[in-house]
């Protein structure tokens, strides 16, 4: 395969920092695979309340837990994404929602729930934010599996 290919995690604003997991979670499955070398991953937000902002320490400590460090600071989906990344994953159907009326016409991103890909058939990756550790544990969980399911969607091993 001569060209990456290029996905992006997106929530509202990172400030749980859901789609940093995604992300952090994501890549950590590909390299547990050997496919690193196939991909680009990124995350962003559709706002840009936190841009420049590191990753909620909840997330963090979610991670690490299990061997994965999130290195991300915040940023804001730009249109340039849109022609840049293959999948564009998001979080819930208002990110949904919001990326599909900033999405250029004639952009090549498959714009999708990154939940889709849940085999359990959760769609909508939940905000954790305002509860407890448990709703970060929760995501944790689904971001794997959500994550193993997209890689074999794509056919690569």
């Amino acid at each position: 395969m001569s060209e990456k290919i290029n996905v992006l995690f997106v929530c509202l604003g990172l400030l749980s920092s859901f789609s940093p997991m995604a992300e952090a979670v994501f890549a950590h499955t590909v390299k547990k695979k050997g496919l690193e070398s196939q991909f680009r991953i990124d995350s962003a937000g559709t706002a840009g309340f936190h841009v420049g902002a590191s990753s909620d320490y909840r997330s963090a400590q979610t991670c690490k837990q299990y061997g994965i460090i999130i290195d991300h600071y915040a940023r804001q989906v730009v249109t340039q994404d849109f022609g840049e990344f293959d999948y564009i994953l998001c979080m819930d159907k208002s990110n949904l929602a919001d990326l599909k009326d900033i999405q250029p016409k004639g952009s090549k991103a498959i714009i999708k729930l990154f939940g889709e890909y849940d085999p359990q058939g959760e769609h909508i990756i939940r905000d954790p934010y305002y509860g407890g550790i448990d709703g970060f544990e929760k995501n944790f969980q689904q971001v794997t599996r959500c994550s193993e399911a997209f890689i074999e969607s794509l056919n690569l091993e």
